[in-house]
């Protein structure tokens, strides 16, 4: 395989000082707004921007010379090193306070503010199940599981031991992210805490050997696509260990460079893992679950309702190639940060979409279980879902005990109160047990 490499036009030839005396004395409006659109709302590299009307009075050439030096004028040095020893530097796009300001409102707050009377308690714990489950399935199929995501589902809620090295990659991913919510997040970031998250995610999906360890430079790891070309050659072994002891103060907010946004300081965080590499395999569920570790650390307690993996699958090529343009083109992170940023704004913008199409389903049901006062709200929510859901959806004891974190016991008082009122309707297929609504339930919610 041959190393991956971005077309790169040669600018030496343009006369740069000739070409910033027309921007600023001739055509400064008109420049500036191209080279803004150059880098708004997608921050463009040369692939792109070859193919676009180039300003009047400029080639395609001068006009990609423009935009580079504005650029490297405008950005800033990041913490970030290269092998080379050069610094990773990012551009402050103009639309970076607003996009912090909406994920601070969101995430940090008022998620639930205005949803309240269309999610419950348990609704919101069903809710929370349901986004890691779909995190945990994502992220293990961008990086290979192949296992479908409504089996994928069906394992995790039933609880079903894993039958293949794929689904064994989701459970991990599940239990991984489990435990990021429920304990991580009160840790600081450790090599041992990285150690343990890397046992847990890669748990009999690869060899004992190759977990609780850094990557050596004789494991000769690569990223690439298994045929053609390789995309990245992570840093040598000794540059790597270096730099894992300064990503772990980084993340600690222990490396003395001064306040930074925690949504933009979790984004570093994860292009920093994954240009590291630092372990045999396993680095794109680590980058992405120390992206949630750390703004669940300060304080962004909405952020796993929010499966980011699920919009990166959806765009996967544009993910690796965040990573490539980013290393390739000066070590310029704006990139993948760019690319990371829209993702979680269209995250963001799923979930609201998904309250909208609750608060829809919630007029079919209106009046029809409110009038059940001795129905709990774990029972009204699994109603509703069945009703909506239609004849063929069921749900175990065991899916019943995952959405809801009940007992056995509580799950099953709740499904045979249900069940004795005729709202549910019991079915034995093998070892499992399924529960469904019944003509019954569907005739009452109709006659609410």
């Amino acid at each position: 395989m041959e190393l991956f490499k971005l077309e790169k036009p040669d600018l030496s030839a343009i006369d740069i000082a000739k070409l910033f005396k027309s921007y600023s004395l001739e055509h400064a409006d008109e420049y500036t707004d191209s080279v803004y659109k150059a880098s708004e709302p997608i921050y463009s590299y040369w692939d792109s921007i070859k193919h676009r009307q180039p300003p009047k009075g400029l080639t395609s050439l001068e006009y990609w010379g423009l935009i580079k030096n504005i650029r490297k004028l405008s950005s800033r040095k990041t913490y970030i090193k290269a092998e080379s020893g050069q610094y990773f530097t990012w551009l402050r796009l103009i639309s970076t306070d607003e996009h912090l300001h909406k994920i601070d409102v969101k995430i940090g707050g008022e998620i639930f503010t205005h949803y309240s009377h269309i999610i419950t308690t348990y609704g919101r714990q069903r809710l929370l199940t349901k986004s890691i489950i779909e995190e945990a399935i994502a992220s293990s199929q961008l990086e290979g599981a192949s296992t479908t995501t409504p089996v994928a589902k069906r394992m995790l809620l039933e609880n079903r031991v894993p039958k293949d090295k794929s689904e064994r990659m989701i459970v991990n991913n599940y239990k991984t992210m489990r435990a990021m919510n429920e304990t991580y997040k009160e840790q600081k970031l450790s090599q041992a805490m990285l150690f343990g998250l890397h046992e847990l995610i890669t748990k009999d999906t690869l060899q004992v050997d190759k977990q609780n360890r850094y990557r050596k430079d004789s494991d000769d790891i690569t990223v690439n696509d298994g045929i053609k070309y390789i995309y990245h050659i992570p840093p040598n072994e000794k540059f790597m260990r270096e730099e894992m002891d300064r990503l772990i103060a980084f993340a600690n907010d222990e490396d003395g460079g001064g306040f930074m946004h925690p949504v933009i300081k979790a984004i570093f965080l994860h292009f920093w893992i994954g240009y590291l590499h630092p372990f045999y395999d396993g680095n794109g569920r680590i980058a992405r679950t120390l992206f949630y570790w750390y703004l669940l650390r300060k304080g962004y307690w909405a952020i796993p309702y929010l499966p980011i993996s699920l919009v990166l699958k959806n765009a996967y090529i544009q993910y690796g190639m965040s990573y490539v343009y980013a290393e390739q083109d000066d070590y310029d992170i704006t990139y993948f940060y760019d690319f990371h940023m829209n993702k979680l704004l269209l995250a963001m913008k799923n979930f609201d979409e998904y309250i909208e199409r609750k608060s829809k389903e919630n007029t079919l049901t209106e009046g029809f279980l409110d009038s059940y006062s001795d129905l709990n709200d774990r029972q009204k929510e699994l109603l509703k879902y069945l009703l909506i859901k239609g004849e063929d959806h069921y749900i175990t004891p065991s899916s019943f005990i995952e959405l809801y974190k009940v007992s056995k016991m509580t799950a099953l008082k709740d499904l045979r109160i249900l069940e004795k009122m005729q709202f549910l309707t019991r079915k034995r297929m093998g070892k499992y047990v399924r529960y469904m609504g019944t003509d019954y339930l569907r005739e009452r919610s109709k006659k609410k």
